[in-house]
């Protein structure tokens, strides 16, 4: 009996053995990073202070920033949620061939985010791009493209959303292929059409999936940096300047750590209310 109490011990411990390395790397990588973030936005001239955030509330930059990051979010994530549902439900049907369609949807997604705004700024280039020369046989002016306060963020979002729409397309997919065709079948029967039961069926069965997506999209969103680093340098004249890119600025080109430190601390802020948000969300939905 003591050997088998022993054996079941060890058993139930054999899952978080597993899970330790992946606990200690979360730990040294994600955790400690975000403590010492906290940490560093409290310090002012070598004292622990609140002055860091009392010099950042009062800067405009930083609220140029915020209304940036914004605006970019209340754009880019409805649209995203949208096409990627409309490209779910595109590669959801059973016709022959349809897995390379998925693969073509999916294929951007394969790209890493320098290279695909490598290959947007040099499409949408002012002087040489493919676009603007495309556009001028057709006797359309030059477009400014990123160099254009006008379209810089326009530019950031399409790339953002070319890139991003086939992952969030493949969470939907699968919520798709959770659906139970019976539900279909007595919609049916009901005399139900194609858009009474995408908005009466599918939509409310996807529920679940679009909350999800919802606040994973933010998430990454709210943490988008490369396009402002390696194409627009957070211009021109600030209209690309989000908080991500607003920190790193802060903290590895002016060397100032502290605000680097407190910025990055309210888009942590920001994202655990949008997650809590989420988890209301569902909350309320359930009852």
């Amino acid at each position: 009996m003591t050997r088998l109490n022993a054996r079941d011990k060890r058993s139930g411990m054999l899952p978080y053995l597993l899970l330790l390395p992946v606990l200690v790397f979360a730990v040294i990588f994600k955790l400690y990073p975000i403590f010492y973030s906290f940490v560093s936005g409290f310090q002012f001239k070598g004292a622990v202070s609140l002055r860091t955030y009392e010099l950042m509330f009062a800067d405009k930059t930083f609220w140029n920033s915020v209304s940036v990051t914004v605006k970019m979010n209340l754009i880019m994530t409805p649209l995203q949620i949208i096409l990627s549902l409309i490209m779910a439900l595109m590669v959801n049907a059973n016709l022959k061939g349809i897995g390379v369609y998925r693969s073509v949807y999916y294929l951007p997604v394969t790209i890493s985010m320098p290279v695909a705004a490598i290959c947007f700024s040099m499409i949408l280039s002012y002087n040489n791009g493919v676009a603007n020369t495309i556009l001028g046989s057709f006797g359309v002016p030059v477009q400014g493209f990123f160099n254009d306060k006008t379209q810089a963020m326009a530019c950031i979002i399409a790339l953002c959303t070319w890139k991003g729409c086939g992952y969030w397309m493949m969470f939907y997919l699968a919520g798709l292929k959770g659906i139970d065709d019976s539900l279909y079948e007595a919609a049916t029967v009901d005399g139900a059409g194609y858009f009474a039961k995408l908005f009466h069926v599918t939509l409310p069965m996807l529920r679940r999936t679009t909350l999800f997506v919802i606040v994973a999209d933010t998430s990454t969103n709210l943490l988008l940096f490369a396009p402002m680093k390696l194409i627009t340098d957070g211009g021109p004249r600030s209209t690309t300047d989000v908080l991500m890119y607003e920190a790193y600025r802060q903290a590895f080109k002016y060397g100032n750590y502290s605000k680097g430190s407190a910025i990055t601390s309210v888009l942590i802020v920001i994202i655990l209310l949008v997650v809590l948000l989420e988890f209301r969300m569902m909350a309320d939905r359930d009852r």
